[in-house]
């Protein structure tokens, strides 16, 4: 079997066209076919020499994933089901926006404990290749004047434990000389908190951090993710004290609010006082319920005062509402709806 071409970095691409006496500038070119011109077969490549081509078909290949499914919202929303060249799946979700469209694609074949895929536990990591692939192939499918300007790696699994991945697969989304060309303003990486490697994302990438909170204590953040056991919410929130933040840029705390669990005002103070010492702002975010959870979705009014608290302790909050709930967009539904219909 053919290697993915897009599993080479500019770099690694370059070293291996030089090991076979092809000028480095070739990669640039290459690669502006693959990312920018969204070239599906070397052949198309007419400003690349026929005999190089040639080579390059006999080693690589450009894939796409394949979309099993894909379900489109009344608000838009449009989600895509890919299947893997190992049979595994793998769920991204075009969210619409009032100008653009974001894009949240995942990092691993994984879950949380609230959502689906929990029952169904880490299976592997994304290569890097299939990670730019979401973004790759979804950017082709998009039409009409709206264009993909957001990412967000918020969908299935925790980036941070496939960081080598992540990492360059943001490299090529984030490349403008000879990659997808997204401003690494508009990426967003968010997690758990696995602390070893924060600082790691924080020195070798320029992208948005996001941190999954969702409790205001370790007993709370203990049930609903159980990282916490092992890097617990002081050392966690120590660590991104400590982050080495791009200047102007503050860290998002995603904060899951679920009824009767972390919604109450004092956590919504005692979330105030947590973030004191950081350059913070906080995603409200109704929970998105679903058949067969443990949890519910707050009353509004619950909502909308765990909001004020925030807003009143000078901090930036904002709910942000669910979409595509009509198609299951929270992360690893459809492949759970897939797997119960099989």
């Amino acid at each position: 079997m053919l290697q993915d071409i897009k599993e080479l970095t500019k770099d690694q691409l370059i070293l291996w066209l030089e090991d076979r006496s092809i000028k480095s500038y070739r990669a640039k070119q290459i690669l502006m076919w693959i990312y920018l011109r969204q070239a599906d077969t070397f052949e198309v490549m007419t400003d690349v020499g026929k005999d190089i081509r040639k080579c390059l078909a006999r080693h690589f290949s450009i894939k796409r994933l394949e979309k099993e499914r894909t379900e489109i919202s009344q608000d838009g929303s449009k989600k895509f089901l890919f299947k893997l060249i190992d049979g595994k799946y793998v769920e991204s979700v075009l969210i619409p926006e009032k100008n653009h469209y974001t894009l949240c694609i995942s990092s691993q074949v994984q879950g949380c404990l609230f959502c689906l895929t929990a029952k169904g536990g880490f299976i592997r990591n994304l290569t890097k290749g299939e990670i730019i692939a979401q973004v790759r192939d979804v950017a082709n499918d998009i039409g009409g004047s709206k264009r993909l300007t957001n990412i967000v790696m918020m969908g299935m699994g925790e980036p941070l434990a496939n960081l080598s991945n992540v990492v360059g697969a943001v490299a090529t989304i984030t490349d403008s000389d000879a990659g997808l060309g997204f401003s690494s303003r508009r990426v967003t990486v968010s997690t758990s908190g696995l602390i070893p490697k924060l600082s790691q994302l924080g020195r070798e990438t320029a992208v948005n951090l996001a941190i999954s909170l969702n409790a205001t204590d370790n007993k709370t953040r203990d049930m609903l993710m159980p990282v916490n056991r092992k890097y617990p919410l002081e050392k966690l929130l120590d660590a991104c004290a400590r982050y080495p933040l791009v200047a102007r840029r503050r860290i998002t705390f995603e904060y899951i609010i679920i009824k009767g669990v972390n919604d109450s005002e004092e956590d919504a103070k005692r979330l105030a006082r947590l973030l004191r010492p950081i350059r913070a702002k906080v995603n409200l975010i109704p929970f998105n319920t679903f058949e067969g959870s443990d949890f519910e979705r707050p009353e509004e009014h619950v909502i909308l005062t765990f909001k004020e608290i925030l807003n009143n302790n000078n901090y930036t909050a904002v709910i942000r509402h669910s979409k595509g709930q009509d198609i299951s967009a929270a992360c690893g539904q459809l492949s759970a709806n897939l797997m119960r219909d099989a």
